[in-house]
């Protein structure tokens, strides 16, 4: 009885640390807005957000285990590292293939809005963030 109660014990903590974990690699301007299993095909999900990130704020660079798409609501200014900064328009598209790293930081003095949607692999973290 003991070793039982001291293996639910475990399992418990092991998924408490597991969810501190997945939620750990988000960003704070995330808000999910719906998650779905992807209906007729096994093993993935579809994850819907909105995203509003202020002058200095930084996406780091990431990636996911699936395809983002979506598009800007509301564009602004942005830099990449290595790259000049540019301009992203109101209503641009996202497309970002699995495992393509991508992130910026807002220069410009406009707040970025967007929508996202992930169809990724169930069960992953949604970023796994790229390490330098």
């Amino acid at each position: 009885m003991k070793s039982i109660r001291h293996g639910m014990l475990f399992a418990l903590a092991l998924l408490v640390v597991m969810a501190a974990t997945s939620w750990a690699q988000d960003v704070p301007q995330r808000k999910e807005l719906r998650r779905l299993d992807l209906s007729g095909v096994p093993g993935m999900e579809v994850i819907l957000s909105y995203l509003e990130f202020k002058p200095g704020d930084v996406l780091p660079t990431h990636f996911h285990h699936g395809i983002e798409t979506g598009y800007f609501l509301e564009g602004g200014t942005v830099e990449i590292p290595g790259d000049p900064t540019f301009v992203i328009s109101t209503g641009a598209p996202i497309m970002n293939l699995r495992d393509e790293p991508h992130g910026f930081k807002v220069v410009g003095d406009k707040t970025i809005k967007l929508i996202s949607v992930h169809i990724v692999d169930k069960g992953k973290p949604l970023y796994d963030m790229v390490k330098k």
